[in-house]
Parts: C-alpha cells; structure tokens; sequence
C-alpha cells in the first residue's frame, strides 16, 4: 500500500506488495522488491536497488549524492539487498567512480539510528551497527561485524568478518577478521570468543583463532611473518582463512 500523501516517480519499480508511508519519497530509478516497508517522510532516491522483505524507518535518506567534493553528478548506484532492517534518520549515500561506483549492503543488517554509511562501502551480510555508527568513504565491512554505538571508521578501512567494535572506537587501521577492538584509536584487545561461540564455533576452533591472533599481535612478529606461520596452520585448520585474508589483503596497517 502506498500512502496518499506519499511521492513516487513514475520512473521507479516498486513491487505490488511495498509499503510506503505518509510523506515519504520515492525518487527516479529506484526499484524496491517485494515485502519492503518504507515508513514515512524516508527519502530514497536513485540509482537505488533495494531487496525483498527490508524495513526502513521514518526520515532515513538513502541513495543520494555522494559527499565527496569531487563528484559531478555520474550515475552511480546504492545496493540494498534482503531482510535489512534501517532505522530512523540513517544516511546511506551512492558511490562514486573513483571507486567501482557502487555502495552495497548485503542481507540480514541490523542498522540502528542515524548510522551514516559514505561513498563507496561495502557491507556484508548479518552485521549489526548500534546507534550512530559512521563509516566514512570505502570502508569494507565483512559479515557478522559488530560496531558499538558512536564507533566510526576512517576511510579505506578494512573490517574483517566476526570483528567486534567496542563503543566509541575510532577505527583509522585494518581491523583482522574475528578481533575485537576499541579505544580512540582502536587497539586490538582480543578475539570476539563471546560471538564466535553464538555463531556456533568450536571450542578448538577458538583455540586455533586465538592461536593466530597470538601469533600476529603478542609474539613482536611482522606481518609477513606471521602470514607465512598462520597460513602453515590454516592447511588444517579452515577456520584461519578469514584472519588470514585480512593480514594479506590489509592496504592501510592493522589495529595493534
């Protein structure tokens, strides 16, 4: 049902079955797939392709321009996949062709209110972002990353899978899959057992990660040496594959 007092371009593609509230704005090229609820006075704009069965509160504005001084109006695109909820006054914002152009989140996110994800990130799947999150541009964020409330990520940064990010972190490294970190800037304090334990990990498979985070941040190794180590071990043990991508793939230096 699409309320009367709703807008709706004539150039979007909604699915019969969405729901759009009071006051809300439907802007040009942007598709929303079936079971999505929009409440009222939200904002989205296009390009913006959003997934099935999402819920997006009152006043959140996705897929407007990029706050990026350089872009001049190329047509780059927001990704939203499936079952995300967004909540009240969250800013999502398009990509830009410095990057691929595209700003993606992936399903199952729990985005609470006034998260604000930049340009060019890239979201995974059942993430959960507390209150005023704030991801600047080109941030990668793997699946089921937790950000504490106020925690924020310097441009280009690197968020492996299963990392924890306490309250109020400043995040200007790469932060390894599985660790937790926090402070102003981020240290890394551990692996996020606690959350492993609820995805249903091991308790061997906790040791070996522990192991590897050992090995990286408590034995004054450099990381290509503690590549060559961990990746001997995850020929055993898999479940060192995601820490071992984010030492390898790491552009901008890890949280230590």
């Amino acid at each position: 049902m699409i309320h009367s007092t709703a807008i709706v371009s004539d150039k979007a593609n909604i699915a019969a079955d969405v729901e759009i509230g009071p006051y809300a704005v439907i802007g040009d090229n942007v598709e929303i797939g079936s079971g999505t609820r929009i409440g009222s006075h939200a904002v989205i704009n296009g390009p913006t392709t959003i997934g099935k069965d999402n819920r997006i509160y009152q006043f959140a504005s996705l897929g407007d321009d990029p706050q990026d001084k350089k872009y001049a109006g190329e047509p780059t695109r927001l990704i939203i996949g499936d079952r995300n909820t967004i909540r009240e006054f969250c800013t999502f914002s398009r990509g830009t062709t410095q990057d691929k152009g595209d700003t993606i989140m992936g399903d199952d996110n729990w985005v609470m209110a006034y998260v604000h994800v930049a340009h060019d990130c890239i979201i995974g799947s059942h993430t959960i972002m507390a209150n005023n999150t704030t991801l600047a541009g080109h941030v990668h964020v793997g699946d089921w990353v937790i950000c504490g409330g106020f925690s924020g990520a310097h441009q280009f940064c690197k968020i492996g899978a299963h990392a924890f990010l306490g309250m109020y972190s400043g995040i200007n490294r790469d932060v390894p899959a599985y660790t937790t970190v926090s402070g102003q800037p981020a240290v890394a304090r551990g692996i996020n057992s606690e959350g492993l334990k609820r995805r249903g990990f091991t308790p061997e498979q906790i040791r070996n990660i522990r192991n590897a985070y050992r090995i990286t941040f408590r034995q004054n190794k450099r990381k290509e040496e503690a590549i060559e180590e961990i990746a001997e071990l995850a020929k055993t043990q898999p479940e060192l594959d995601l820490f071992l991508e984010s030492l390898r793939s790491s552009e901008r230096g890890l949280t230590r």
